[in-house]
């Protein structure tokens, strides 16, 4: 039995799950802060979009290496 394909592919699938965790998360505390307060939507929103961002920087910064690295 011979396995042959690209490594590369597994583990941006892998790595994926870790921003999209975040992301989730990021959401769910900007929900139950505009619960909590809803007054407090307009600051809590820009904080959202900017962690949303970044988490999702990390999965296109993940994606960006596995074409790079995969040669």
């Amino acid at each position: 039995m011979n396995i042959s394909g690209n490594l590369n592919v597994i583990g941006y699938g892998l790595s994926a799950i870790g921003p999209g965790i975040g992301v989730g998360i990021v959401f769910a505390a900007f929900i139950n802060g505009v619960a909590r307060q809803p007054e407090a939507r307009g600051q809590l929103q820009g904080i959202a979009f900017i962690g949303f961002a970044l988490s999702e920087a990390l999965a296109i910064l993940g994606l960006v290496l596995a074409f790079a690295l995969g040669g």
